[in-house]
């Protein structure tokens, strides 16, 4: 199975938008290094380092500016993320520091510390960049052309692979969902509106969407066996170097060199 680098979208797996930028012809390694380096730097930032913060997010909106987006592409994106993040709400109150809030609950106290807000809202900054960060890299490299990155950036093949499928067969679960979704509605009108009726519903639903989605999966592969697939997903990128992506690796380690000194550095001050 060949893929080309025009790869058509598909509505939850693939986000990559097609273009001819100079983001879009770098190589998927310069890509995904500078990626994983961008998220890295924004995980050893200390808390509270806003204006390293800002300067990141200023680097992933001249990256999407660069890739023709426009400066809010991922940003508009990325907000679908920020409930994730609430997981961390609890540093609010346990880390030790100066008091600024509270509230009485019953017998208990909670109690939000300036150390502890600092915390939460640089972790939730740390978050929300990282994945504007990854919604650009997936905007401007088809699922194809990452797949093979990882593998010449001695991922091993056999995760690899896991993840390629898992990217394509989201899909297939989604389908088998619509599907049933719609077939309820069109056996349920007017009836059953009670609470343990919908969840009976569900459950049934669950299972089937299972066995379904592994029957069609195993079709799926079949067909891709007849088709001479040997556990590599292919495509026409040649995957060369070039000096102008030497460049662009070389010019991306700098800025975040830079925004990490002048985190510490504004930081400590």
């Amino acid at each position: 199975m060949v893929h080309g680098a025009s790869m058509t979208h598909t509505h939850l797996s693939d986000r990559y938008q097609d273009g001819t930028s100079i983001v879009h012809r770098l190589d998927p390694r310069v890509k995904v290094i500078v990626t994983l380096l961008f998220i890295m730097s924004n995980v050893l930032l200390p808390d509270g380092a806003w204006t390293a913060f800002a300067l990141s997010l200023g680097l992933v909106t001249l990256v999407c500016t660069l890739a023709g987006f426009g400066a809010l592409f991922a940003l508009k994106r990325s907000f679908v993320a920020l409930p994730f993040v609430l997981v961390a709400i609890t540093v609010l109150f346990t880390t030790p520091g100066r008091t600024v809030a509270g509230w009485q609950i019953g017998d208990s106290a909670l109690i939000v510390t300036d150390a502890g807000a600092t915390r939460f809202f640089s972790i939730l900054a740390r978050s929300w960049i990282s994945v504007q960060m990854a919604i650009a890299l997936t905007a401007v490299t088809n699922i194809p052309d990452l797949l093979h990155a990882l593998r010449h950036l001695r991922v091993p093949a056999l995760l690899v692979g896991v993840m390629g499928f898992m990217l394509r067969y989201l899909d297939v679960l989604t389908d088998e969902a619509l599907r049933l979704m719609r077939a309820r509605d069109a056996r349920s009108v007017g009836s059953g509106g009670s609470l343990v009726w919908r969840a009976q519903v569900a459950g049934y639903m669950v299972g089937q969407l299972f066995l379904r989605t592994y029957e069609r999966s195993e079709r799926v592969y079949q067909a891709m066996l007849a088709r001479g697939f040997d556990g590599r997903f292919l495509t026409t990128n040649p995957h060369q170097m070039r000096e102008h992506d030497w460049w662009a690796l070389a010019v991306a380690v700098v800025a975040l060199a830079l925004v990490h000194a002048a985190g510490y550095a504004l930081r400590m001050s």
